[in-house]
């Protein structure tokens, strides 16, 4: 079996196989997808940490994305397998996290993007930025990258 060049001991995986549907008029998958992909391994990773949709209502807050950096490494195609990696990368224990998220194409275990997305806790009735309750500074710890991470 190959070893992928996560940069993190152990993100969550989502797969992906790619489709007509994510084609763009350039022949390969549309950049707009990729973001969708990044959300909904964003939302798997926090329920698989115990922060759902309800439990961001039951808590009172929720954290929503301020800034998204992404870099389009390689293309990908129709019939692709993408292994989307994500994991808290910082948490200021105030308002903020950030998730870095990479896709390894899986058939020749070559990362194609990376990126990182800035979030900022707010309150589920006002919409406005609060400082992060004690379950987000437990739950949204970061993880570590490898040593010799590129």
């Amino acid at each position: 079996m190959q070893t992928l060049p996560w940069k993190v001991p152990s993100p969550h995986i989502e797969r992906v196989v790619v489709d007509e549907s994510h084609i763009d008029e350039m022949g390969h998958t549309n950049n707009v997808v990729y973001l969708g992909w990044l959300e909904q391994a964003a939302w798997a990773h926090s329920k698989k940490l115990g922060f759902s949709i309800d439990d961001y209502r039951r808590i009172g807050c929720g954290v929503v994305a301020r800034k998204h950096e992404l870099e389009y490494l390689l293309p990908t195609f129709v019939g692709d397998e993408l292994l989307i990696g994500t994991w808290v990368s910082g948490n200021d224990g105030k308002l903020s996290t950030y998730r870095d998220y990479q896709i390894i194409r899986a058939g020749d275990g070559k990362t194609v993007l990376t990126g990182r997305t800035h979030w900022v806790c707010v309150d589920m009735t006002t919409g406005r930025a609060r400082r992060m309750p004690p379950e987000f500074i437990e739950g949204y710890r970061p993880v570590q990258p490898h040593p010799d991470a590129p």
